[in-house]
């Protein structure tokens, strides 16, 4: 069986950073899968599940909220490993093309104050499994390290 594309890419040279992970198409339209990698895989520790089910709720509520992307948005999500997020948009982009999208994103998780949306029994299958002070950190922390003055290391991948 053939590897999938995102376990050929190199986890031990890998920072965090924004990356385009694939191009799809679906019909005539072109999908972008981005890789918001927010933790140094392998190195630092992962996150809880608990953060990224805020992040989540927050990520999901805004993109699809926002005046521009919101209809290009097809899902915001997080990676098994813990370690990032996958978002999907229609539409053929590059990693810095997002860049302004990732700060708004991460600057409005990283000052949320407020119920959390969705965060209710009948809303959420885990509503309980959340803590926005740690996703407020974390988020801070992405925008500090990578988005402020992102590289063109953080923007590719390694080869």
């Amino acid at each position: 069986m053939n590897k999938i594309t995102s376990f050929t890419i190199d986890h031990i040279r890998l920072v965090p950073g924004l990356y385009v992970s694939r191009k799809d198409r679906a019909g005539d339209a072109v999908i972008t899968t981005f890789d918001i990698r927010m933790t140094n895989p392998n190195e630092e520790p992962v996150m809880n599940t608990a953060e990224i089910h805020t992040i989540e709720h927050l990520g999901a509520t805004f993109l699809r909220n926002h005046e521009k992307y919101k209809d290009q948005v097809l899902y915001f999500g997080p990676m098994g490993c813990r370690t990032g997020f996958y978002l999907l948009l229609a539409g053929d982009f590059g990693s810095r093309d997002i860049v302004p999208l990732m700060k708004e994103m991460f600057e409005f998780i990283a000052s949320y104050e407020g119920e959390i949306p969705g965060a209710s029994a009948r809303d959420c299958g885990n509503y309980l499994d959340m803590n926005l002070p740690m996703a407020r950190f974390l988020a801070k922390k992405y925008l500090s390290d990578v988005l402020t003055d992102i590289q063109d290391s953080q923007l590719y991948y390694p080869e």
